[in-house]
């Protein structure tokens, strides 16, 4: 297909009757694919289309061609659902051809603009009316209004409890799943659109949703139990997994778009905690579901020092069980991975204290899970774990628990962070890596350690004379191990310079760089990531000042950048 609309690009094939066949073809076959090979092909076909359109001459020929683009676009909803700015732009568009007088322009515009409101209505009706709603002053009001949004909806909701209650067997047949699908998506919808003021609505429901979710959580479980793991790629699981993931959805929005009353949300955590946490924690890996991790991280990152409590519970439910299935090698599960790992760094960032009540190993595992996450090969995971490593260690330092962190962490710490400083494989992590290198050498020379970091039990209290003497020595050593190509004087310069530079980023930064591009192991590559954060700031530079003349930069650029914001 894309082969012969190149044909009507170049001009080979072009006719009206060949255009219309070719395009009703790649209508007809809309939503059988793969959603990436989808997008990537429709966006071909329409940048192909627009520049036939461009480059054809003739009212009539172009008219052809427009409308041939407002049919393609129309038979793909499940793109125009997922790209809201195009949606809006198709249907800005849209509106434009409706006043076009040439023949059949208008009416292919207006059969094109009901077929996307029929396909993509909850994107024009249900959150557009929460919108209104939303601005609506008065609360009896408002209430009311969404009250009467919510009828339908509620009226069947109600219908499906009820005959759930006479027989929970109701809940097992697909067309009542589909239809609690739709029902939970369409309170998403609204909850998205109302955040504080769907509070009526979210009450309402919630405690039948939890049973609900809890009822079709054993299914699964139960369905991938005795059918082994190519059970939960049936469609009746993955209708009833898109009901979980779709609940577990609509509380993340609500307590996401909460945001006038921040508090809000927190009465529903407990009646959360086994139907969700309980049922994650009793789950097979392969029905656990990652929105639990990425939702728990939303409430921790929403309710902030309110969820203290809470935590030993959600680390017991979540932690080891999540760790087992993502540390068996660096493949499956990705999606727990990263959610997995946010979590983490939320409950780090807002909950520290909460780690002080764990025993020792359960902190061993908490550092072992950011040590395996910075040494990942997906970028966004080694990232996260750099992240949360480095408020980690902000934090002990300035809690009472200094000298007992660092004498059980400090050197496997420095040492895991010079291997993959030195691997070239983690080189995006450059600029990570440097943070934490120079928090260490900094701590290492405050004297916020008061305690030896040598063991005392092997070479005795007096071994060294500090801290920093010790971890000099120590560094030396690792360094001459990984690079046993450079002499012990060039290693011995290197650390020294660290321990002199550390008080400036830029001058500490700039001596790792040095040591590293000097290497035998790095001289032979491509080390662009190296200076990626120079290269950002210059292209930051030049698009400042690209601003600051008016013209250089097109408006339709600076519209979308004010969208994004």
């Amino acid at each position: 297909m894309l082969k012969k609309l190149s044909k009507q690009l170049n001009g080979e094939d072009w006719t009206w009757n060949n255009l219309n066949t070719l395009c009703w073809a790649i209508g007809s076959i809309s939503g059988s694919m793969m959603e990436d090979q989808e997008n990537r092909f429709l966006v071909t076909v329409i940048r192909d289309l627009l520049n036939l359109c461009e480059v054809t001459k003739g009212k009539d020929n172009k008219a052809v061609i427009a409308s041939n683009i407002m049919y393609v676009v129309g038979q793909y909803p499940r793109f125009l659902r997922a790209h809201w700015k195009f949606l809006k732009t198709v249907v800005n568009k849209l509106f434009e051809f409706m006043h076009e007088t040439h023949p059949g322009v208008q009416d292919m515009a207006c059969d094109t603009f009901l077929k996307i409101v029929q396909k993509c209505k909850r994107k024009f009706v249900v959150v557009q009316v929460g919108h209104m709603i939303q601005a609506e002053s008065d609360p009896q009001k408002r209430d009311e209004y969404l009250q009467r949004l919510m009828e339908l909806p509620n009226q069947k909701w109600a219908e499906i409890i009820g005959q759930a209650r006479q027989s929970v067997d109701y809940l097992k047949d697909q067309d009542v799943i589909r239809t609690v699908l739709n029902i939970m998506q369409t309170n998403t919808s609204v909850a998205l659109s109302l955040g504080t003021f769907f509070l009526p609505q979210i009450s309402l429901i919630f405690l039948d949703m939890l049973n609900v979710y809890r009822m079709y959580s054993e299914l699964i479980s139960s369905s991938i139990a005795e059918g082994g793991p190519f059970a939960s790629k049936t469609s009746y699981v993955k209708l009833l997994r898109s009901v979980k993931r779709e609940t577990l959805k609509l509380i993340e929005t609500f307590v996401d778009k909460a945001e006038d009353q921040p508090h809000i949300g927190k009465q529903f955590v407990q009646p959360m905690m086994d139907p969700i946490l309980g049922d994650y924690a009793r789950n097979v890996p392969d029905a656990r579901e990652s929105e639990v991790l990425s939702l728990f991280a939303t409430i921790i990152n929403k309710y902030r020092g309110v969820m203290m409590e809470d935590v030993p519970r959600i680390f017991e439910a979540v932690f080891a069980c999540t760790l087992e299935m993502i540390t068996k090698n660096f493949e499956d599960y990705p999606e727990h991975r990263l959610k997995f790992f946010s979590l983490l760094h939320a409950i780090a960032t807002y909950c520290f204290r909460a780690l002080f009540a764990l025993s020792s190993q359960q902190l061993k595992l908490v550092m072992d899970s950011i040590i395996w996450a910075f040494r990942h090969t997906e970028r966004n995971i080694a990232e996260t774990g750099l992240y949360l490593l480095l408020e980690m260690l902000k934090n002990f330092q300035i809690s009472e628990f200094c000298n007992q962190f660092h004498q059980s962490y400090f050197l496997t710490v420095e040492q895991e962070i010079f291997a993959v400083l030195t691997d070239t494989f983690h080189k995006p992590g450059f600029k990570h890596h440097v943070h934490i290198l120079q928090h260490l050498f900094c701590l290492v020379d405050s004297g916020a350690l008061t305690q030896p970091l040598w063991d005392i039990n092997a070479l005795g209290l007096t071994a060294y004379p500090s801290n920093t003497a010790f971890v000099r020595e120590y560094t030396i050593k690792l360094l001459g191990t990984s690079f046993p190509n450079m002499t012990v004087t060039e290693v011995t310069q290197f650390v020294d310079g660290l321990f002199e530079s550390r008080n400036d980023l830029s001058s500490f930064k700039n001596h790792i760089r040095d040591f590293l591009v000097q290497s035998k192991e790095f001289s032979a590559q491509d080390n662009k990531d190296l200076y990626a954060e120079e290269a950002a700031a210059q292209r930051e530079r030049e698009r400042q000042r690209m601003l600051s003349i008016p013209g250089l930069i097109a408006p339709s650029e600076l519209q979308d950048e004010m969208l994004d914001t």
